[in-house]
């Protein structure tokens, strides 16, 4: 087992491999806007909240 001070630093060194994941999170939101930019017109208007989804997500 792991001794405390070893675990927090092992904890700290991956934290951000943990928190660099979350472009994939963000799929969902820049899928959707990329669909709904393609309806003539009116799309690129509507995708601004898709749009603000995926920047809030994975800036």
């Amino acid at each position: 087992m792991l001794s405390r001070p070893l675990f927090k630093i092992c904890a700290i060194l991956l934290l951000p491999l943990a928190v660099g994941g979350c472009g994939v999170l963000a799929a969902p939101c820049r899928v959707t806007s990329a669909v709904i930019k393609m309806v003539p017109v009116v799309g690129h208007a509507a995708a601004v909240p898709t749009d603000a989804c995926a920047a809030v997500i994975d800036p």
